[in-house]
């Protein structure tokens, strides 16, 4: 093949991994815009989503879109019901302390790993993808399920996006974001919107694993490169913008596709953390992210 297709299998790859990597930290930063906290755990809940995922589709006999469309489902629920939990018994009794919280959640991040090691066992395990369709292109063939993670990616954000800018929730969220003394003022429960946005955020990241665990396998210690490629994104678009978030996602998972397919995926890795040294250089709050006040 010449440069050309190369490079457009490379944006494809980009795009698939920008795709998950924006749904994952959104969730991230989603939860800290509103709360606060840094959540270390953020990338074992991505891995908790895989788990459950491959839980539910080795269970669910039929069609591999069955058990797909199940754990698409199910797993979140399960791992937002974790995250809630884990709020009200942790972070809510720290009151939210932001040292704290790291300290709290870097514990919350070996309970679930070595949870998922004793009840999941050591080794990675496959998930059946739903389908198996083949996309032709001129230079060619290119997995169809790929591109549906693209699509539900961009349909994710859109209804993340509704959320917050059409419902009297993201009304709420975006209150206690902005000033959380003034929100309980008004009557917010800022403590039940904190526990939900947790969980939301611990969903989305959930729902990102189910999406790529059919490219890739599910094992208990998959939610290291999520956490921090996440923590790049957010500090590039800045804590707190999922805005910023988005656009960092896309331009860290283009990059990264681009250079690992054309060099290494050690040389993505590096990229990135040097944009994240640029912008802790010229712009320490992100991209898009506001200095506080």
């Amino acid at each position: 093949m010449a440069f050309g297709p190369y490079l457009f299998l490379a944006i494809l790859e980009g795009l698939v991994q920008a795709s998950v990597l924006t749904v994952t930290a959104v969730g991230l930063s989603l939860v800290f815009g509103v709360m606060r906290v840094v959540n270390v755990a953020h990338g074992e809940f991505y891995m908790l989503g895989a788990v459950f995922a491959w839980f539910v589709t080795s269970f669910i006999t039929g069609h591999p879109a069955l058990g797909f469309v199940a754990a698409l489902i199910i797993s979140p629920l399960i791992v937002g019901a974790i995250a809630f939990a884990s709020e009200r018994v942790v972070l809510k009794r720290l009151n939210y302390d932001p040292e704290a919280t790291i300290v709290a959640t870097i514990g919350l991040l070996y309970i679930f790993q070595q949870s998922a090691l004793i009840f999941f066992g050591p080794n990675a395990q496959a998930v059946e993808p739903p389908f198996y369709w083949r996309i032709r292109f001129p230079w060619f063939g290119y997995d169809g399920y790929k591109l549906f993670i693209i699509a539900a990616a961009i349909v994710l954000m859109g209804v993340v996006w509704y959320l917050m800018k059409h419902t009297k929730a993201g009304l709420v969220m975006r209150a206690t974001q902005l000033d959380r003394e003034t929100a309980q003022a008004f009557g917010i429960n800022v403590d039940n919107v904190s526990a939900y946005v947790f969980a939301l955020g611990a969903m989305l990241a959930a729902v990102a694993a189910v999406l790529v665990v059919p490219i890739q396998q599910a094992h208990y210690l998959m939610g290291l490169d999520p956490l921090l490629l996440s923590f790049i994104v957010v500090i590039i678009g800045g804590l707190g913008s999922i805005q910023g978030t988005i656009i960092a996602a896309i331009i860290i998972g283009l990059s990264d596709g681009i250079l690992s397919v054309f060099f290494s995926p050690t040389l993505a890795k590096m990229v990135s953390t040097l944009l994240v040294a640029f912008v802790l250089i010229f712009r320490p709050n992100g991209l898009f992210g506001k200095a506080e006040r």
